[in-house]
């Protein structure tokens, strides 16, 4: 069996995004916020919440979940799913870092079955 390989993206340096924040990208047409917690954890959702497409990117970062601007939705950064009675989810890219570089990957999306959106290494 071929394994497939990732065409990773250098989207730029960890300390571009400030803790607990984000940074907006384009890959492909669609708009990609990148996060950082405070404990440095790295996530890269599609940048529209799920319920009214709010920019997740302007939203609050707390733990490893995101508050829309727009009506308060929390969305997991994990697993791209709204949390609470909320339902819904987002698209996940998967990211690692390559010591302060981020790099996303341009072709695939992160599966279901994924259990960590943040490869270091």
């Amino acid at each position: 069996m071929m394994e497939h390989t990732i065409d990773w993206l250098d989207i730029g340096n960890i300390d571009d995004i400030p803790p607990q924040g984000s940074r907006r990208i384009q890959m492909d047409g669609t708009r990609i916020a990148v996060f950082r917690t405070a404990t440095d954890e790295v996530y890269a959702l599609e940048d529209r919440c799920p319920h009214a497409g709010g920019p997740l990117s302007e939203g609050i970062v707390h733990g490893n979940c995101v508050t829309c601007p727009l009506h308060g939705w929390v969305i997991s950064m994990h697993s791209g799913t709204a949390q609470g009675a909320d339902q819904g989810n987002v698209r996940r890219y998967r990211i690692r870092r390559d010591g302060d570089r981020l790099l996303m990957g341009k072709d695939l999306e992160v599966s279901d079955a994924a259990t960590k959106p943040a490869e270091y290494g």
